[in-house]
């Protein structure tokens, strides 16, 4: 695969909101999406996908997913928990997602959690996870583009459809091991 640089480089990896990019005023909800949408525009697959939407924000409210706005506004607080839905909706569901926030949302309206330097974490775990598949993602390439060879004189679409097999199959292989991991905390809240 000769454009996997390119692939990786338009994937828009390091793309996410920092603290120091959220307007320290609320927002209302157009204004949200725009900045979500201008943040996060190179990380779509095509024009006609949306990157946040209000019926979406809207869900996410109704589905407890973060605490409750007040004046039709969100806060910092909210910015930083829409970031980590807008993250975690690509592989887990609604309700994992709200399993996962519920002890968050709690402990901060509690003043529990300094919610932003929680974020910050997020953010430091975020940034090593996009360097460390930068580096796995090359080996994989070696890894498909070896057994491709091996199964076929022209390898190159083989190599293709290895790699994204591959590439799924680690997908669902984390995927499952968060849904575990929300089992669990959802387990310690009932119990």
């Amino acid at each position: 695969m000769e454009n996997l640089n390119d692939i990786v480089a338009k994937l828009g990896l390091e793309n996410n909101i920092y603290p120091e990019e959220i307007p320290e005023i609320d927002l209302y909800m157009d204004q949200v999406i725009q900045l979500f949408e201008k943040k996060f525009n190179d990380t779509k697959r095509n024009e006609d996908e949306k990157v946040l939407t209000k019926t979406m924000i809207n869900n996410y409210a109704k589905g407890k997913l973060f605490f409750p706005i007040k004046n039709k506004k969100y806060s910092r607080e909210h910015l930083i928990l829409i970031s980590l839905i807008y993250q975690l909706k690509g592989a887990l569901s609604i309700n994992d997602i709200k399993d996962t926030l519920d002890g968050i949302n709690k402990k901060v309206t509690e003043g529990d959690l300094a919610l932003e330097s929680f974020y910050r974490g997020y953010l430091n775990l975020f940034n090593k996870n996009v360097e460390n598949f930068k580096k796995e993602i090359h080996n994989r390439t070696e890894e498909a583009k070896e057994e491709a060879i091996r199964i076929d004189n022209h390898p190159e679409y083989i190599e293709q459809v290895l790699m994204v097999a591959s590439l799924v199959n680690i997908s669902n292989l984390y995927r499952r091991a968060a849904e575990k991991l929300v089992d669990e905390i959802a387990g310690k809240k009932k119990g």
